[in-house]
């Protein structure tokens, strides 16, 4: 208790927000500037799983790099992580370790950041934080940022898969109906019903509930707000407070076993490290996702909708076609 209270005491000195207490007492998912700033002090190495472009911009100093991480550590077709043995080389190439503490932080408020821990944790790592504000957010504490590569190490890794972490479609399968699994679906709601269709079939897994990630943040329109230039930055996807988040997860069971998924497990990253901020005992990302079920021909569905290759063969050939057309009335208003 006392060893509770010292922590305590040291994050209040942090000037850490209150609602991640839990986190600085312990528990290491979703942390905040001054908690970076005092890792960074310890050792800890920090990842930019932004674009390399990005990165060269500027930078948490000392920050590690090597590209966009979720492009580049997963298969373009799958979308599933690509042979251990290249995301051993890449990772340990940019001096990324695993085994090391780490902060992850991409833009403020992305999935990004969270699939670079999610991959860090997969792979072993078990002292893994987001900056779910990202470098906006070390920006507008008046941090300064750099633009020169941060010097690497680099490691010779040999990673691990931790199964525990994540769940495979033939163990989706057979969690449906359990009463000790509640599962959750972070898509957005056109997908969740079957409209928006992103594998041969639309739809979602039976008995899933249906809480968009976006849901997340105090302003979950932010990126479509963004979009039309309705706001000029991302502030609103600042994550909402605990007793708000709590409120949004308040039908869940934090004893329970929850499996997040999405269209290929990224999205559903973010949701993931927000239920273990909030103490949700064994929560598992569905890696391969819908795109992975919703290709399980047999696999049962809810709200199933079925992929028109032909209606789409049409509209692409009728767009080609649009598009000779314009391509020679350009051609030929330039003579």
């Amino acid at each position: 208790m006392r060893n509770r209270v010292q922590k305590t005491r040291a994050c209040l000195a942090l000037g850490m927000a209150s609602w991640l207490m839990p986190l600085c007492a312990g528990a290491q998912t979703i942390v905040d500037v001054a908690y970076v700033q005092a890792a960074i002090e310890r050792g800890a190495q920090v990842w930019d799983v932004r674009d390399a472009r990005d990165y060269v911009k500027g930078h948490v100093p000392g920050a590690l790099s090597l590209g966009d991480a979720a492009t580049l550590l997963r298969d373009p077709n799958s979308e599933d992580f690509i042979a251990t043995s290249r995301i051993e080389a890449l990772l340990g190439a940019a001096g990324i370790n695993p085994a090391r503490e780490t902060v992850v932080y991409g833009a403020r408020g992305t999935w990004n950041a969270y699939f670079g821990r999610y991959t860090l944790r997969y792979f072993g790592g078990d002292k893994v934080s987001v900056l779910h504000d990202g470098l906006e957010g070390w920006q507008a504490a008046g941090l300064p940022v750099s633009t020169n590569a941060a010097p690497t190490a680099t490691a010779k890794l040999k990673l691990t898969a931790q199964k525990d972490v994540a769940v495979t479609t033939a163990e989706m399968t057979g969690r449906l109906n359990s009463p000790a699994v509640q599962v959750i679906d972070v898509r957005t709601p056109k997908e969740f019903s079957g409209e928006d269709i992103r594998a041969l079939r639309g739809g979602h897994i039976p008995g899933a509930i249906n809480i968009p990630y976006e849901q997340n943040w105090v302003d979950p329109e932010t990126q479509l707000k963004l979009a039309k230039k309705q706001v000029s930055d991302s502030s609103g996807m600042i994550l909402k407070s605990s007793t708000d988040l709590k409120a949004l997860y308040a039908q869940l069971d934090p004893e329970k076993e929850t499996v997040v998924y999405c269209q290929s497990g990224v999205r559903a990253s973010e949701t993931a490290g927000v239920l273990e901020q909030l103490g949700f005992k064994k929560v598992r990302v569905y890696d391969s996702s819908w795109l992975g079920y919703g290709n399980q021909l047999d696999a049962p569905a809810d709200n199933a909708t079925v992929f028109n290759v032909g209606a789409l063969n049409s509209r692409m050939a009728a767009l080609l076609a649009r598009v000779d057309v314009l391509e020679k009335e350009l051609a030929a208003a330039k003579k």
